[in-house]
């Protein structure tokens, strides 16, 4: 990768081994689409824990997992501006992901199947959606 990168600052397009560079580009794509989706899932499982699951004494766990998640979600994002016309397609994944988990890890607790807050990236990422 690295002689790729050679090439291209230098503008040496005769030698670039453009099957490869094809394949490093889609994968490194499909790598950044994958790291949205996890981070997205996990700061939705723990939102859906602080929100639906009475266990004060897990809140400030769950509460740091989230401040932690949209500080990563934050950076890739903006790291990769591509990433936010992916936003819905992702956010519906990883909802759903989200929801079946904690519905596995609290079969007592009754979270709603749509999600009840906004999805926008703005919301998720610096909205207090607990309230405190």
């Amino acid at each position: 990768m690295e002689d790729t990168v050679s090439k291209l600052k230098k503008h040496d397009f005769e030698n670039l081994d453009i099957k490869n560079l094809i394949e490093e580009v889609e994968a490194l794509g499909i790598s950044q689409k994958k790291e949205l989706i996890s981070r997205l899932m996990i700061l939705l499982e723990h939102l859906l824990k602080r929100l639906y699951v009475d266990s004060p004494y897990d809140y400030n766990a769950w509460e740091r997992t989230i401040r932690n998640q949209r500080a990563e979600i934050d950076l890739l994002i903006s790291q990769v501006p591509s990433l936010q016309s992916r936003w819905e397609i992702s956010f519906n994944d990883a909802w759903q992901r989200a929801l079946l988990k904690v519905k596995k890890e609290y079969q007592k607790v009754s979270f709603p199947e749509e999600c009840p807050f906004e999805q926008t990236i703005e919301t998720i990422l610096n909205e207090d959606i607990w309230g405190n």
